[in-house]
């Protein structure tokens, strides 16, 4: 018996808030830095904490993400600045709703309900061709975007083809 496999990366493009995040960090770290050399040096505590909550957040500017399917599991992992990763979701696609385009007419109903939690894990690029994934997650409905490549996206259909529209 074969399985259905597929594996896939995702770079997300970035976006004027998260270059505006990461060089702000940047910037007021620096400035922390010199007002703590030159004005006071108990503003050099500042420029520590700048420093550790950039540590943080600057990598979670330059994201990836990687979806592995396998025999209707779905899984997906946010790799962050290429060094760190986190599994973010894992789903059984048989327990979707409906896997379709954000385009497609099947997604009509659901992208005009506002109480339908999003979750984007997709690059972004409004030009690529992007799925939405109905499914309930923590108790309550959910659309998680996804970018799959033409080779997943017929292994999902494959998968479930009731639940699944390519078109």
């Amino acid at each position: 018996m074969s399985d259905l496999y597929s594996e896939l990366l995702v770079k997300k493009e970035p976006t004027a808030k998260d270059s505006i995040v990461k060089y702000g960090m940047i910037v007021l770290t620096v400035l922390a830095v010199g007002a703590g050399l030159f004005i006071s040096p108990t503003l050099l505590l500042v420029a520590v904490a700048l420093g550790v909550a950039s540590y943080f957040v600057i990598p979670r500017t330059d994201l990836e993400y990687e979806y592995l399917f396998v025999n209707g599991e779905f899984d997906i992992d946010m790799v962050m600045s290429k060094s760190k990763r986190k599994k973010v979701m894992s789903m059984n696609l048989s327990e979707a709703d409906l896997v379709a385009p954000l385009d497609s007419h099947r997604m009509d109903y659901y992208n005009g309900n506002s109480r339908l939690k999003t979750l984007d894990y997709s690059s972004g690029n409004q030009q690529h061709r992007r799925f939405a994934v109905i499914i309930k997650s923590g108790g309550e409905n959910c659309k998680i975007i996804i970018e799959p490549d033409e080779q997943m996206a017929q292994a999902i259909k494959n998968s479930a083809p009731s639940k699944v529209f390519l078109d």
